[in-house]
């Protein structure tokens, strides 16, 4: 058996041999990322492997650069297992020197697959590849988005401090048709008290009127907002505002793509409770393929909502963290998918308030009904089945799984 490690990179990636006894076999190879580099591997591995003997191929998943050069190996009917950094990072710190260049990688993730028992790894279907890509996608629009509305903010505490008071949320509907009418309270106090009236009226569809209008006008009377170069930065936060409005019209395109996408799929995973169909399809992305995890705890621990106690001679520590440690994307989805089921959902209902009684804060409630969440999304996946309220389990409910 012999156990061949690629350190993945941008350009370039490194191959070296390792034998069953852990010995290096010869130097490593070095070849670029296109196809001219991958025939170079294809034949370094024909040099180097002999007739009859089985052969199993590891590489870091770093970023999407091993994508392609899995795709090609898969295809030639390879043995691949893509590994996390982190455990190749594991068998280096166990070393005296502590050396890292491309070269040494590609032999520690060698000897990592030799170590270890990893299952091969195969790719997604193509549906699922576009699901994680939009939804990846659809995340750094909402990034952006909210660092738009960050600025925005920022700049209204200099200008007219007093206005996010006024509305629950200064980007509803209603302050967005003030603010691209008057920004500053010196165009507030310009405008006519009937023409704010009909402006709030038309876009609250009646709930806020004349009240709010005169609010607005008595805030911008006594407002402490600085006038240097006022009109500068109305300019500015009337420039974020159209950006975060033509943000908001791209995230809905992406949704309305990911609806698209999700509605060609089984959906059984949105019976699951607070698991629309973006969340959906942030989980089924991030996922993939569900038989990969052989139990539910190491699907909970991919997305990183493990528990993590740190302990040391006679010290123990006396808080479990969250380890934080795999997807972010996937944990984010359970996250906001537990915050919903925590107050629709009566066994999540129950649960969550199970722990409140318990004396744990609202995150680490929340927390453990992400991680409840998960195991519930593993069942359905691996089942088929859609998601049931069974009352009884209210009661049966274990506090906490296994991890």
């Amino acid at each position: 058996m012999l156990y061949l490690g690629i350190d993945i990179g941008k350009r370039h990636h490194e191959a070296g041999f390792v034998a069953e006894d852990g010995k290096r076999m010869g130097k490593s190879l070095r070849f670029s990322n296109s196809k001219e580099g991958y025939e170079s591997l294809l034949s370094f591995i024909e040099r180097r492997l002999p007739e009859g003997e089985e052969m199993h191929i590891g590489m870091e998943a770093t970023g999407h650069y091993w994508l392609t050069l899995f795709s090609f190996l898969s295809d030639k009917g390879f043995k691949i297992h893509v590994i996390n950094p982190i455990q190749s990072d594991s068998l280096r710190n166990f070393r005296i020197r502590q050396t890292k260049t491309d070269s040494v990688d590609s032999f520690l993730i060698a000897e990592t697959i030799r170590f270890g028992n990893f299952g091969t790894t195969r790719l997604a279907d193509e549906d699922i590849l576009n699901l994680r890509d939009l939804a990846r996608f659809r995340e750094s629009f909402k990034d952006n988005c909210a660092d738009l509305k960050r600025q925005t903010i920022s700049i209204m505490d200099k200008v007219f401090p007093e206005y996010e008071s006024l509305f629950s949320d200064m980007f509803c509907r209603s302050s967005n048709a003030v603010l691209k009418e008057c920004v500053v309270p010196g165009e507030v106090m310009d405008v006519d008290l009937e023409v704010l009236t009909n402006l709030l009226k038309e876009a609250s569809r009646g709930r806020l009127g004349t009240k709010k209008a005169i609010q607005i006008k008595d805030a911008a009377a006594a407002s402490i907002g600085v006038l240097l170069c006022s009109d500068t930065l109305a300019f500015q936060i009337r420039m974020l505002l159209e950006n975060i409005e033509f943000t908001e019209k791209q995230i809905a395109r992406i949704d309305s793509e990911i609806e698209n996408l999700m509605s060609r799929m089984d959906q059984v995973i949105t019976t699951v409770p607070g698991v629309g169909p973006v969340t959906g399809a942030v989980m089924l992305g991030e996922i993939g393929d569900i038989n990969r995890f052989d139990s539910p705890r190491k699907l909970v621990a991919y997305a990183g909502l493990d528990s993590q106690l740190k302990q040391s001679g006679s010290y123990e520590g006396k808080r479990n963290r969250m380890s934080k440690r795999g997807s972010p994307y996937l944990r984010r989805a359970f996250w906001m998918s537990a915050v919903v089921a925590a107050q629709c959902d009566p066994v999540f209902k129950a649960f969550y308030e199970k722990k409140r009684k318990e004396g744990k804060a609202y995150g680490t409630a929340i927390g453990a009904v992400a991680r409840k969440l998960a195991w519930t999304v593993y069942s359905v996946l691996k089942t088929g089945k859609p998601y049931e309220v069974r009352l009884a389990t209210i009661v049966s409910f274990p506090d906490t799984p296994p991890l």
